[in-house]
């Protein structure tokens, strides 16, 4: 468990030898590295599309990165910014998704600069939905006399649950194919493997982060967390240990597991890929795939308890709906045309024009 990775000064400075002590942040080396970034994509971009205009939401995200970076040591309220393990492997696991997307989506005749718009309204409503289906779950802790809105949205203080992000996300895939006319099933089976890829560095952190712990263990893998983390005040709570004791007892790895279990569902999908005959069977082995093997892992997990009277915990509840709905997309899958009857490799989607800059991308 790390929750915090490391800190970084924002008056902090890089020593480069002979050519002396350069500033990391305002006009410093991070800002060069920064603008050199947004270089190379513009080329590429110019390369692909002939255009040096970037995409609307992702010219947005690079100039409000590019003055965050510039601004930081001008502020006054903050020495430095510290980089939480959980949200650092959130960043990795979106970037490597999102790069997964891009290429598979390419030779498949869907733009990239498409996927890299669309990761950003995923970010969104992904995170939102997952945000709010733990509000709503812990909802006695969140909704009393002490309310705010700094409270219902501090992920660092509270947590995410993935179906709610399955959810939030399904909504947002939808909305974005229908605008931008983009076929949903074949653009589905290429996102249920970047999901997958983003789970997996997901629930690294949440091992970082030391919740969705599992139960007391005597393998030899099993792992210990400090005095402080959620693992260790539920042990003391239950009188396990001492609240004085410095760590809690051994217990399953289980975020390492389901980390594992997130690799293999994407190796699954991403190998079945080429081999499928209808749009919409990437997505549909995915869909009764994840709820088995999150139904299997609550059996292991130790921070969430029986619901609506059964021993089932609110995730294996979840996963009895998801995997139902799974057979019947399975049923509707069948009924559509094989792509042999048609050609496995269609015409690509038509690339609109590149839009202009003038506004902002568990």
């Amino acid at each position: 468990m790390r929750q915090t990775l490391f800190e970084i000064k924002f008056n902090s400075e890089i020593s480069l030898g002979p050519l002396g002590e350069f500033p990391v942040f305002g006009l410093g080396l991070l800002l060069a590295l920064w603008i050199s970034i947004g270089s190379v994509f513009l080329y590429l971009r110019h390369k692909e599309y002939g255009t040096y205009l970037p995409s609307l939401y992702g010219g947005a995200l690079w100039a409000a990165v590019a003055m965050a970076i510039y601004y930081a040591p001008i502020q006054q309220k903050l020495a430095g910014i510290p980089i939480f393990g959980y949200g650092f492997m959130l960043f990795l696991g979106f970037t490597t998704a999102t790069l997964y997307a891009a290429w598979r989506a390419k030779s498949q005749g869907i733009p990239e600069n498409l996927v890299w718009d669309f990761t950003f309204w995923l970010l969104i409503s992904g995170v939102g939905g997952a945000r709010l289906w733990y509000v709503i779950q812990y909802r006695e802790h969140y909704f009393g006399p002490d309310i705010s809105l700094w409270k219902l949205i501090n992920l660092p203080d509270g947590g995410l649950v993935l179906f709610g992000g399955v959810i939030g996300g399904s909504a947002a895939i939808v909305i974005f194919c229908i605008k931008n006319k983009v076929p949903l099933l074949k653009f589905a089976d290429i996102a249920v493997t970047a999901i997958f890829i983003g789970l997996m560095f997901g629930r690294m952190g949440c091992f970082l982060n030391g919740c969705c712990y599992g139960h007391l263990s005597d393998a030899p893998w099993a792992v210990t967390f400090p005095k402080g983390s959620a693992p260790f005040k539920a042990q003391a709570d239950a009188e396990l240990i001492r609240k004085d004791d410095e760590r809690s007892l051994p217990v399953h790895p289980t975020q390492v597991y389901s980390s594992l279990c997130a690799l293999g569902l994407a190796l699954l999908t991403a190998c079945y890929y080429p081999y499928r005959h209808r749009d919409g069977a990437v997505l549909a082995v995915g869909w009764l795939a994840y709820p088995v093997v999150r139904f299997t892992m609550e059996l292991l997990r130790n921070d969430e308890r029986g619901q609506l009277g059964t021993m089932f915990t609110p995730a294996q509840l979840f996963s009895f709906v998801l995997f139902s709905s799974g057979l019947a997309f399975v049923w509707y899958v069948s009924r559509q045309p094989r792509l042999s009857e048609n050609s496995s490799t269609p015409p690509p989607v038509p690339r609109s024009p590149a839009p202009s800059v003038s506004s902002p991308t568990r």
